[in-house]
């Protein structure tokens, strides 16, 4: 493993046994379960492929996503505090040859990687719309990683859908709460939804994320919604599937 230096208030967090070692900061970003979960849902090419990452903060999904799959990934991110974790974190990891990390606004990524090319992407976009009422000053780091104030969820599907090869794949977390939404954009941006979990954070309450798979250019039906997942039993303990996604390489 690598080492790096850390800034005020940085800490590293490891995941052991999958050893996946990862910086976070508690006023500057810590990745969350979504993330996880993304990276545990996509089913990214085991061999070679391009795959991007929109949205990376910090890189947890690119990082957790990274050992199951040998495939060349680059990890957008608008933030230069959380691309430069994330840089950290991959060098943490080993990862330099296969993770590059690109510091610009996801609407420039054209620029850098062409039209028609990626075999997938993976996006844990901002969950919630710009609004006057969002408090913005008190931490600008927290503000741009949940809304969309920098790119707007149309974006990030038109983005994904340019940079997609016929038949390549989204993966997407999102609240399903903007579902009707989602498929919405995707189907104007020839995006087939194909598979569907909802995420719910325990047995009896609502779901609160939905994980979603999309194929460009696939045949608009064939849409699977898997089995729920549920991230805490009764206790307040993780399920054995939440647990393998965090703590299994």
């Amino acid at each position: 493993m690598g080492e790096v230096a850390l800034l005020p208030g940085e800490r590293i967090d490891q995941l052991a046994p999958a050893g996946i070692r990862i910086i976070q900061h508690p006023h500057v970003f810590a990745f969350s379960l979504d993330a996880v979960l993304l990276a545990a849902f996509a089913q990214l090419p085991k061999r070679g492929g391009q795959v991007v990452d929109l949205g990376a903060g910090n890189g947890a999904v690119s990082l957790f996503a990274a050992h199951h799959t040998t495939a060349q990934m680059t990890l957008v991110e608008i933030q230069p505090r959380l691309a430069d974790m994330a840089r950290r974190s991959i060098v943490l990891n080993d990862l330099t040859q296969r993770l590059t990390v690109l510091n610009m606004p996801m609407q420039e990524i054209l620029t850098e990687i062409p039209k028609n090319s990626v075999d997938a992407v993976m996006t844990n976009p901002p969950y919630f719309k710009d609004s006057p009422t969002i408090e913005k000053k008190s931490n600008p780091h927290f503000a741009l990683a949940r809304h969309e104030l920098t790119v707007t969820l149309t974006e990030v599907v038109a983005l994904s859908a340019d940079l997609l090869k016929f038949n390549g794949k989204l993966f997407m977390v999102h609240r399903p709460d903007r579902l009707g939404e989602i498929l919405s954009e995707l189907q104007v941006h020839q995006l087939a939804p194909k598979r569907l979990r909802f995420v719910y954070p325990k047995a009896g309450r609502e779901a609160n994320m939905v994980l979603i798979e999309a194929i460009r250019g696939g045949r608009p039906n064939g849409l699977r919604v898997l089995p729920p997942l549920v991230v805490y039993d009764e206790q307040g303990n993780y399920e054995a599937e939440v647990k393998r996604a965090l703590f299994t390489d």
